[in-house]
């Protein structure tokens, strides 16, 4: 197989779990748009360690730092695209299924109380904390990519082959639904 895939979808749907099982199952690059977006802020002096880092402190004055420097995230979403069309990727991002035409493109849909309860666990915070914190992100992405691209990040799903709903679904479930997309798609 030399598509790549792209998994989209809200905050702490559950996208890196399925990009990475999807990797191991066929051989393919896993890559974190996030990442990208990471390297960018450490290159403007910001401490990125951590798998949560988006949720602290530091990550979230990032997050609005982008709000009036979109230029990170077009750098990101360029390198992005570049490595998408190569093939043999598998890429978690919020933009890139807008942003090309080719490969296999699915979104992971779930509740916001869903992501909560997802991030409560993964990030060891408290409901109110990740609640909060994963309304404040979607809805900042949202406002972004609108302004950005004109897209409506979470209401508009035309771009996408598959949407699978995560809410009563355990993560190897939604990852062997996303196979037998790919494999159906391939």
């Amino acid at each position: 197989m030399t598509k790549s895939i792209v998994i989209s979808g809200p905050p702490a749907v559950g996208k890196t779990t399925v990009a990475k099982g999807l990797a191991k199952e066929f051989n393919l690059t896993y890559l974190s748009g996030g990442d990208i977006l990471k390297e960018l802020a450490k290159e403007q002096g910001f401490d990125v360690t951590g798998d949560d880092w988006w949720d602290t402190e530091s990550g979230m004055k990032f997050l609005n730092q982008r709000e009036t420097h979109s230029e990170f995230d077009k750098k990101v979403d360029d390198k992005l695209i570049q490595l998408y069309n190569k093939g043999g990727m598998v890429i978690t991002s919020y933009t890139l299924p807008w942003l090309v035409d080719n490969g296999i493109k699915i979104w992971l849909s779930g509740s916001h109380d869903s992501s909560s309860k997802r991030m409560q666990t993964r990030d060891n915070m408290t409901s109110q904390e990740a609640y909060q914190i994963t309304k404040i992100r979607y809805d900042k992405n949202r406002a972004l990519y609108k302004k950005l691209y004109n897209f409506d990040f979470g209401s508009d799903t035309s771009v996408f082959d598959k949407i699978i709903d995560t809410d009563n679904l355990n993560a190897t479930q939604v990852i062997n639904i996303a196979k037998e997309t790919v494999r159906e798609l391939s």
